[in-house]
């Protein structure tokens, strides 16, 4: 009865509850300083793997410039002639347009020096051209034709060989964009383990580029070069944004945004690539109904062209035969 009552006493019952709040306070406080300690050490360790990856990436990038440099140092000449005639002639004012640094980098150019040597073939393959054709045409082939008409051909031949390094280029961008559309689905559907699995977005990325390599080349060196603008820019988004643009697909735009998002936002990176490789899957898929349902179209002219005639041959053949060679074999059979 006494330690009932000395339970039951309000002097006790004071004590015990001041020190429950006392050893509450002590507890939230503690684990509050103890998470804090665990995230700064995790902050610390991504910032010493960041640092790792950026040192990694700018001995890369050296060792490219250095090839580079040797390289450019064989056809320093080339290459200082073509930047005379660029700067002589101001051709970055007549050729040059805010897309053209664009359309390079689609192609997979970049560089001060792919833009000159594309500006420089913009001037030098009509003077070229016209000047082969001039030549053939007034000297090798004549051929008794006026003066005036072998010029015209001539500066006709000089206008279409000013369309060809844009075909060119644009050839160029349609091969590397039908690379990289093809083997981005499966890009995400990688990147999007990656990150489940716990990795940062840097590794993500760079793991994805070597895995990624033996389906895409082009894919590959963009994911590559997008983890060096990851190590190096303070800004995420800017990396995010230029992938998008240097390949030029809505697809990759589309994924670039959502990551932008995300980052900004405070979302889960994780669940935004879950969302976009599903509707990835669904376009490709989309994309294949819609060219099996173009092929009964695209098969009614070799159908009409090919089987058809073949198919009336076969029918027919037998009746003409007994048509045509009844009378023939009785002329014969009577004689």
């Amino acid at each position: 009865m006494n330690i009932f009552a000395l339970l039951m006493q309000r002097e006790f019952l004071i004590s015990v509850l001041a020190a429950v709040s006392a050893a509450a306070v002590v507890f939230t406080f503690g684990s509050s300083l103890i998470v804090k300690s665990e995230m700064r050490d995790r902050i610390k360790r991504v910032a010493l793997e960041r640092e790792k990856m950026r040192a990694e990436e700018m001995a890369r990038l050296r060792g490219t410039i250095a090839s580079d440099s040797r390289g450019i140092r064989r056809t320093g000449e080339t290459k200082t002639y073509m930047k005379n005639v660029v700067e002589r002639f101001d051709l970055k004012k007549a050729f040059q347009d805010d897309a053209t640094v664009d359309k390079l980098a689609m192609a997979g150019f970049r560089g001060q020096g792919h833009l000159t040597t594309f500006l420089f073939m913009r001037l030098a393959t009509p003077i070229g051209i016209f000047l082969f054709a001039a030549f053939y045409l007034l000297v090798l082939a004549p051929g008794g034709r006026p003066l005036y008409l072998n010029l015209t051909y001539a500066i006709g031949g000089a206008l279409v060989g000013a369309y060809i390094p844009n075909l060119l280029l644009k050839n160029s961008i349609t091969k590397r964009q039908f690379s990289i559309k093809r083997a981005w689905p499966d890009c995400l559907d990688l990147m999007l383990l990656c990150v489940e699995a716990g990795m940062s977005i840097e590794h993500a990325f760079k793991r994805v580029a070597k895995e990624i390599g033996q389906q895409s080349v082009a894919l590959a060196e963009e994911l590559t070069l997008t983890t060096a603008e990851l190590s190096f820019l303070e800004d995420r988004s800017r990396a995010y944004d230029n992938l998008g643009r240097r390949t030029g697909l809505d697809g990759v735009k589309s994924v670039m945004t959502a990551m932008i998002q995300a980052d900004r936002y405070g979302t889960s990176v994780g669940q935004a690539l879950r969302v976009m490789a599903e509707e990835g899957r669904e376009q490709r898929m989309m994309e294949a109904e819609k060219k099996a349902a173009s092929l009964p179209p695209k098969l009614t002219v070799p159908l009409i062209l090919f089987f058809l005639p073949v198919l009336f041959i076969v029918i027919m053949a037998p009746a003409m035969i007994k048509v045509f060679g009844g009378p023939v074999a009785g002329a014969m059979g009577g004689g």
